[in-house]
């Protein structure tokens, strides 16, 4: 029972340490868990020199991109950020394997009444497999999605700065 307290005290001081919404780092960790068949894990953020960042297509902010442990083993990156749609943001995540390719992406909150179709598993699928350098094109290998032509073509931006930020980030030997 003791142990049980212990785990609870950890966990939670573990999610106070990030800046993140409890909304979000909760999601974030039901993904996690899902994504890498886990239980327990560490999360470590990567901190990213301004001067880097500067020159990078997508921002790499605070509490943004995380190193995902297990026992000292490193598992893979978390990346969180914000893209737009008509009139507001949503938040995403993107899940990459320890080579950087990725695993899973997700729409973590969508705030609109239309253009929420590309929270979809099934189209989310086309950017599993994606490394840096990829290049994603709407209407050529991104499937469009009829009424949410503002929010596919945000979020195939959004992704094609994510590869092209991983291929800098690799070249310099920061990831």
């Amino acid at each position: 029972m003791r142990f049980k307290h212990i785990s609870i005290l950890v966990l939670a001081l573990i999610m106070m340490s990030f800046g993140l919404p409890k909304n979000i780092q909760k999601k974030l960790n039901k993904e996690i868990v899902k994504t890498y068949n886990i239980e327990t894990f560490n999360l470590t953020e990567v901190a990213i020199a301004s001067n880097v960042t500067k020159d990078l297509p997508s921002k790499f902010e605070a509490n943004s991109l995380f190193k995902i442990e297990e026992n000292g083993n490193l598992l893979g990156y978390a990346y969180l950020s914000k893209a737009p749609s008509k009139t507001a943001l949503f938040d995403y995540l993107v899940l990459l394997d320890k080579d950087l390719i990725v695993l899973k992406s997700k729409i973590l909150i969508y705030r609109e009444e239309y253009g929420g179709e590309i929270g979809s598993t099934r189209w989310l699928k086309q950017f599993i497999g994606k490394k840096g350098g990829d290049q994603l094109k709407h209407g050529e290998n991104i499937i469009a999605i009829s009424g949410a032509t503002i929010s596919v073509r945000s979020m195939t931006n959004a992704m094609n700065d994510f590869l092209q930020s991983l291929k800098i980030l690799q070249s310099k030997n920061i990831l």
